[in-house]
């Protein structure tokens, strides 16, 4: 890991040349940092001058190439938080513990250069005088032919505004987000306005179990922000409907959109002007692209990109139950009707877990003879029991369909004993050796039996998609479907309990990665855990 919690990156090469040098310039950065990397911009500076002041390179076209060579070479470093800063003035949300600049770009001496590094990160951003300072690469290491400063750049300005917005999800800050938010920045002398998507906005982006909640959205912006441009004022609100504010608002001048939501902000004039308020000017900014995306990933960075690269990951730490054996590790899956949840269970019986059906064990206890079976008939009558003497599970779930009191009298009853027959069943999974036992469980969760796993797995998939496979595999209208999954746990629910989660939206052999992924991602948690 990286020996620095956060760090402060000084470039001075001319705007023109970033391009080229930002790929190895935030390799190496990286190499050092850990938490989030601040770039500071100052073409032409010499560290080793005395006492070198800070400034804010001009707001040009050239700038914006630059930050977008940037960010598009972080995102190349997997979880690299950069922010690359407008303007000095405050104090950094998470001070720098350390000061880097490229050796390439600072000639001389290293001792005056680091010097240059402490006095210009104190007078910019109220850092310790002390901090230690390294130059990273050697004297030699610039590319070979940078380009000339482009013809017109000194000339060439950005339009600036008053109050500028900008609205957009922005989950998991990427960097096309903080290009976009750079933008604003580089736009607005006085305000931004910046609207936040949530609520029904939210519903039919993908993965949207996985969207983190509006307050932390909005947090993070607003420290990124703060950080990039502290001069400006920032208004953070949330957007209940596509337009928000910037229908209304007098004030806003510029609405800052992509390539994408261009129809979205021409949308937004036609609301001003029957509104009776001015057209914003629209002022569009490109797409990034993704050089590593998969097969199922948009070619764009986006955050539904990087939600799906969640799958299959540990969401948040096991459960520490010092009662619970740790051999066999145990995985409990569950998911909604439709979600995909058998199909994962089978791959991983193929990877080597030993599994447990709970449906299995459900259909045992109704059984004759089953450790259900009496207390069942006479909670709920003879007219469940059929001609054979076996219960008859379709007038049992007509009884207590959509009577909370009496499904509550049937689950008292069924499930403690189902989890007497699963614990039967982790010990069996011992006794054969196994290290990995996976309990697939539709209601693992309602039935509190997360008590029993070290990890919950939740398998999620869109409503819309879970309508068609109910009414194409049971049979049922779409809205007897609709009402099967309106009254179980959402899916939202779920992955509020999950330490992983899987989705089985895309082709079989995009589920089978996933789950070859979780698998692995386990298998090294389980040899950590068991040390050397």
């Amino acid at each position: 890991m990286a020996p620095f919690a956060s760090g402060l990156l000084v470039l001075t090469a001319p705007l023109p040349v970033l391009p080229r040098r930002a790929a190895a310039a935030l390799a190496a950065a990286a190499g050092v940092v850990a938490g989030p990397l601040y770039v500071h911009l100052q073409p032409g500076l010499r560290l080793a001058a005395p006492a070198p002041l800070p400034a804010a390179p001009p707001a040009g076209p050239a700038l914006l190439r630059a930050l977008a060579a940037l960010y598009e070479a972080a995102a190349a470093q997997r979880g690299l938080d950069l922010r690359v800063l407008l303007g000095p003035g405050r104090r950094l949300a998470r001070p720098p513990r350390v000061l880097l600049a490229s050796a390439a770009e600072a000639p001389g001496p290293p001792g005056p250069v680091e010097l240059g590094l402490q006095h210009l990160a104190a007078a910019a951003y109220g850092c310790p005088p002390r901090l230690p300072a390294l130059l990273l690469g050697g004297p030699g290491d610039a590319p070979d032919g940078d380009p000339p400063g482009e013809p017109g750049d000194p000339e060439e300005a950005l339009p600036d505004f008053s109050d500028v917005a900008v609205g957009g999800t922005f989950d998991r800050l990427h960097g096309a987000h903080r290009l976009l938010l750079s933008a604003c920045c580089l736009l607005a002398r006085h305000r931004l306005l910046a609207g936040v998507a949530d609520g029904d906005l939210l519903r039919h982006k993908v993965l949207a179990e996985l969207i983190e909640p509006y307050e932390v959205r909005a947090a993070k912006l607003r420290e990124f922000l703060e950080d990039v441009k502290p001069s400006l004022r920032y208004d953070i609100v949330p957007l209940a409907d596509p337009y928000g504010p910037s229908v209304t608002d007098p004030d806003l001048q510029c609405l800052v959109v992509s390539e994408e939501t261009r129809r979205g902000g021409e949308a937004v004039n036609k609301k001003r002007l029957e509104n009776g308020l001015p057209e914003l000017a629209l002022y569009e900014i490109l797409l990034m692209k993704d050089p590593d995306h998969s097969q199922n990933e948009e070619e764009k960075i986006s955050s539904s990109s990087l939600r799906q690269r969640l799958l299959g990951t540990l969401l948040r730490p096991p459960r520490q139950d010092p009662t619970l054996p740790s051999r066999p590790y145990v995985i409990g899956l569950t998911g909604g009707t439709g979600s995909g949840k058998t199909s994962i269970a089978k791959l991983l019986g193929q990877l080597g877990a030993f599994l447990i059906d709970a449906d299995k064990l459900g259909h045992a206890v109704y059984l004759p003879g089953g450790p259900a079976y009496e207390r069942v008939v006479a909670a709920f009558g003879a007219e469940i029991v059929n001609e054979d003497g076996t219960i008859n599970r379709k007038v049992l779930g007509a009884k207590v369909f959509g009577n909370q009191e009496r499904l509550k009298s049937l689950t008292d009853i069924v499930w403690p004993e189902m989890a007497q027959m699963v614990r039967e069943q982790i010990r069996e999974a011992d006794a054969q050796g196994k290290a990995v036992c996976v309990l697939d469980a539709a209601v693992l969760l309602e039935a509190g039996w997360q008590d029993m796993v070290h990890e919950v797995w939740t398998a999620v998939i869109p409503e819309e998609e879970a309508v068609k496979r109910v009414m194409a595999r049971d049979g049922l209208s779409e809205e007897a479907a609709r009402g099967r999954l309106r009254s179980q746990m959402t899916n939202s629910q779920r992955v509020e309990q999950s330490q992983v989660v899987l989705c089985t939206l895309w082709e079989p052999d995009v589920t089978r990665k996933q789950v070859e992924k979780a698998w692995d991602l386990l298998q090294q948690r389980l040899s950590l855990d068991r040390g050397p």
